[in-house]
């Protein structure tokens, strides 16, 4: 699995109008714009993996891929209005705890909102790993409601092929942490970050995107029983 996503963001002959293309939208994301194309390109690379193509999707339809840019930002914040909320009410309880003036109040409030927020970050660790199976059975079916199939997206994230996709782009993180500190001392580094994200974004998609087909039985993709290996 990590052999195949690492290979698959410089498949194919048009791989480094890809990248440059990519790393152009990274740059350009604080116009916010560039960051809704670049979400949907990573959302189209969610289906494509799950449908079992060799190469990732060409940079074209642009307003489409505005638009699924749009669709999965939807997502994400309805998948995240419980914990943010919940998030929101721990501060609140906090800090009325500590405005009672009571050392009570204050011991009483301010367990009641630790513990809020212990359990906001376990909710939004959840959140991390649902999302991309959201995204791509959004991807699969081209329909915002099928981010919230959970029959389905329960099939996907219940499974070990998942769970290691999952898992894999955790160390492509802290590898690329790492490549981004010492390269970011430098102005030529700092031209390089975003196609080094954009490469990493695309090989974690895939991986995601792969291993939800492999397990919902995708057309196309290989359903064969997941055989322990991340190589």
């Amino acid at each position: 699995m990590l052999e195949d996503g690492l290979s698959y963001p410089i498949s194919g002959d048009s791989a480094a109008g890809r990248i440059v293309i990519g790393g152009l939208l990274g740059f350009a994301s604080v116009l916010v714009i560039p960051a809704f194309a670049l979400l949907g390109y990573l959302v189209w690379v969610l289906g494509g993996a799950a449908r079992g193509e060799e190469e990732p999707p060409a940079f074209e339809d642009w307003g489409d891929m505005i638009v699924d840019g749009l669709k999965a930002t939807a997502v994400t914040i309805v998948y995240g209005i419980v914990p943010f909320a919940l998030v929101f009410l721990s501060v609140f309880v906090i800090g009325a705890g500590g405005a009672s003036g009571s050392d009570a109040g204050m011991s009483i409030l301010g367990g009641i909102g630790l513990i809020g927020i212990l359990v906001s970050i376990l909710a939004m660790f959840i959140l991390y790993y649902l999302i991309p199976a959201a995204l791509t059975n959004m991807a699969l079916e081209g329909e915002f409601g099928a981010a919230f199939d959970f029959g389905t997206i329960k099939q996907a994230v219940l499974s070990a092929d998942y769970l290691v996709a999952w898992l894999i782009p955790f160390v492509l993180a802290a590898v690329m942490n790492v490549v981004v500190f010492f390269l970011a001392v430098t102005i030529v580094g700092l031209i390089v970050v975003p196609f080094i994200q954009f490469y990493v974004q695309v090989a974690a998609f895939y991986m995601f995107g792969a291993a939800f087909g492999k397990v919902v039985g995708v057309e196309g993709t290989n359903t064969g029983e997941f055989d322990g290996t991340v190589a």
